[in-house]
């Protein structure tokens, strides 16, 4: 029943079923016309001269138009299995079947009476060959072969009960009934073999659609190649990428297609090898990275693919996917490449300096030879990159990578490290002297004088060197023992090369125990304050102090200015120690006669320090000093760094009555900008000067005369520093300073002393 369409199946839906059931029925409809009429020519043949013509006419006529209403509604259903079939549809076909049916049925009870008992055969035959045909050419609509050769064969059996030929009834009733069954039995066959096809199909259909959508949705595309390795089924998105139409590529080799001009040169790149091999052995491989040629333009594929064999067993080809990983790669190799190199100047980076290390000192030990590292550091950039700024000390820099690749060779490798320090890998060191010859050309090419932007500037360089494995076992090592090197020639006043000596740790361990040492000197209560007199260069009258800051360690000792200074500088102790310097000058100061006042150096760190002239105002609320006894020192330095916040600072500092003098003016990048802007109290001539000048350099001479004359112009007082003698003194005060300061006039003394001084000359007068 549910092969026949009267009952729906337990599984699966009833109207997709006879779609797929009566999909093919309209290519058999001519068939079954013609046969219909052969039949239908055979009957009338046979009762030409028993029936009427008009009557055998009439009966041509309706047949006629059965079969032509079949084939219509045959037709209408040729493309029922892209959809559905109603059970309208199945009932009008089963229905034309039966119409169709019936001149026949009227054939065998009208015709019959009219002819002999041949006749009577011969037209049974004819139908018999008739329900024959219908069964085999309505397998896919069994329940119309079933209709006709029912309704056919009944008549026809019938036809013989009336004639009262019982044998042919039965027999007919028997070929009918053999009819039927055959009939189911095909139809089943049939039906569950346009199943099976169109699942077949139906996974055809998914499978082709999801590797549209892949080829349309992905950038990936599907190749394959036959036995020969030609390329065969060429999908649209791999000839794209090819740069071809899918039957320009069909056919071609594909290893000679991707590889182009690489297949025929000196060199043809490892990756094509690579594939040409896998192929060749039948190997399957995933995601290799192949260099290909398109177009006359290199790209990257990533290809994948494995070896395809038939029922049998046997090799037929390869097939795979691929992508084009060029934009990848670029993007990776970009990665890698700011991961490794210096974007402002190119030079490999601290991460492949480092690598390099590595590789030269595991050379060395392999080989049994040396290896080096140079740490450079450039001097006096700091000033060059605060006073025209960091765009400018960027163009600096690009210039002096470019003067460093020019020096070295290929057994050595220059990076740079990060703000100003470069360093240099030397590979092979078969010679110690080459590393003083790498570190002097470094030196003297790096010293010469660079234009940047109309700007003529002048900086020059420290190296310090290592050499491996002597120096150091581990690149970590090597890499300090040259930076100690380094800090040592820095020390000397830079422009120098240092190599390694071990003394070199006692330095740095020395220095790291003064400065933790100097941390605690003021909670430990060893700093104190020396004064050292300014006096008036006319009358010789003490006009001011200036407080000295002095260390007397409980476990070094005595410590110079000079070696603890830069050290609370480099560590930013200086803040702290300065602010009570500060307080201890001014407290200091009130002891002192109302003239008398108090110079305090400060540094660039104090300085530019945020809210630095509020602890000014706490220095002189909580000493009771009157503002104007106070006067700040700074240095041009101060102005390099940040020329406006110092400016600021400055102006608030004057603003609240204190004075602020100039120190060390003319040993710096002297600017008369300085002097505009700000309106300094004093101007300190540099003992270098006063020296020089009294030894009659012509110089020395002329500078502290410009000095004076440009401060009294601009209502400046000027001191000179460094007086030792008389006749020093006579000079300055020929040459128009207002104040001198020097071992003439006191050495820098204890507060005690000081005020014992003016105790003095308050006597005296």
């Amino acid at each position: 029943m549910e092969v026949l369409g009267l009952r729906s199946p337990a599984e699966g839906d009833w109207a997709r079923l006879r779609a797929i059931q009566y999909s093919d029925l309209h290519r058999v409809s001519m068939v079954r016309a013609v046969g219909q009429g052969i039949a239908a020519i055979l009957a009338v043949t046979l009762y030409a001269s028993s029936v009427s013509a008009w009557l055998l006419g009439a009966w041509l006529a309706v047949l006629g138009f059965a079969i032509w209403q079949v084939g219509v509604i045959d037709a209408g259903l040729a493309e029922i299995d892209k959809g559905t079939m109603t059970r309208a549809q199945f009932r009008k076909q089963t229905f034309s079947v039966g119409v169709c049916a019936l001149p026949w049925v009227f054939a065998l009870f009208y015709f019959v009476p009219h002819g002999s008992t041949t006749e009577h055969y011969a037209l049974w035959t004819v139908v018999a060959m008739l329900i024959a045909g219908s069964a085999a050419m309505l397998t896919p609509a069994p329940i119309a072969t079933v209709v006709f050769c029912t309704v056919v064969g009944g008549a026809g059996t019938a036809s013989f009960i009336l004639t009262g030929d019982w044998t042919f009834a039965v027999a007919s009733a028997a070929y009918v009934m053999t009819i039927l069954a055959g009939t189911i039995r095909a139809a089943r066959t049939y039906l569950s073999a346009k199943i099976a096809e169109a699942g077949v199909a139906e996974k055809d259909e998914v499978v082709s659609l999801l590797l549209r959508e892949f080829e349309e949705k992905e950038s990936d595309w599907l190749w394959q190649v036959d036995t020969n390795r030609r390329i065969r089924a060429a999908s649209p998105r791999f000839a794209f990428a090819m740069g071809a139409e899918p039957h320009e590529i069909e056919g071609q080799s594909f290893v000679r297609l991707i590889a182009g001009d690489n297949l025929t040169a000196v060199e043809t790149p490892r990756s094509l090898h690579e594939l040409a091999e896998r192929l060749k052995r039948r190997e399957s491989f995933s995601n290799l990275l192949v260099q290909v040629e398109v177009g006359g333009e290199t790209r990257w594929w990533e290809l994948s693919g494995t070896p395809m064999r038939d029922d049998n067993g046997a090799y037929v080809g390869f097939r795979g996917v691929g992508s084009d990983v060029t934009e990848q790669r670029d993007r990776d190799e970009k990665i890698a490449y700011l991961a490794r190199y210096d974007t402002l100047t190119g030079l490999p980076n601290r991460l492949m300096l480092t690598e390099s290390l590595g590789e030269a000192m595991r050379f060395s030990e392999q080989w049994k030879t040396r290896c080096a590292f140079l740490m450079i550091d450039l001097d006096r950039f700091k000033q060059v990159n605060d006073s025209l700024g960091h765009q400018i000390g960027d163009r600096l820099l690009a210039k002096v990578s470019e003067r460093l690749r020019s020096v070295i060779t290929d057994n050595e490798r220059c990076g740079r490290l990060g703000g100003d320090e470069f360093a240099v890998v030397i590979r092979d060191v078969a010679d110690v002297e080459r590393v003083r010859q790498i570190a002097h050309a470094i030196i003297e090419t790096l010293s010469q004088p660079y234009v940047v932007d109309n700007h003529t500037l002048f900086i020059g360089a420290s190296v310090g060197s290592a050499i491996g494995p002597r120096d150091g076992s581990s690149v970590e090592t090597l890499m300090r023992n040259a930076d100690l090197a380094l800090y040592r020639a820095k020390d000397e006043g830079g422009g120098e090369h240092f190599g390694y000596l071990p003394s070199l740790h006692a330095d740095a361990e020395e220095r790291r125990k003064l400065e933790l040492s100097l941390r605690n000197a003021i909670g430990n209560r060893e700093l104190e304050l020396n004064f050292q007199p300014v006096v008036n260069a006319n009358s010789e009258d003490v006009v001011s102090f200036e407080a000295l800051l002095r260390w007397n360690s409980s476990e070094h000792g005595f410590v110079s200015p000079a070696k603890f200074i830069p050290l609370a500088e480099d560590t930013r102790l200086i803040v702290p120690i300065g602010e009570w310097v500060l307080h201890e000058a001014c407290v200091e100061a009130t002891r002192w006669p109302e003239h008398i006042r108090v110079a305090v150096n400060v540094s660039g760190e104090q300085l530019l320090e945020p809210g630095f002239s509020g602890k000014i105002v706490k220095a002189l609320a909580m000493s009771g000093l009157p503002a104007h006894r106070l006067e700040v020192e700074v240095t041009e330095s101060v102005f390099l760094r940040d020329g406006r916040t110092a400016n600021q600072t400055l102006n608030e500092i004057m603003a609240l009555g204190c004075s602020v003098a100039l120190d060390d003016f003319g040993t710096g990048y002297s600017s008369l900008g300085y002097l505009r802007n700000l309106r300094f109290s004093t101007i300190k001539v540099d003992r270098s000067f006063v020296q020089g000048a009294a030894a009659d350099n012509p110089e020395s001479l002329a500078i502290i005369r410009a000095v004076v004359a440009m401060a009294q112009s601009l209502e400046m007082s000027t001191t000179a520093e460094g007086v030792e003698d008389a006749e020093q003194a006579k000079l300055i005060r020929d040459l128009g300073c207002t104040k001198i300061q020097g071992y003439y006039f006191g050495r820098p003394m204890a507060a005690k002393e000081a005020r014992s001084l003016l105790a003095r000359r308050v006597r005296a007068a």
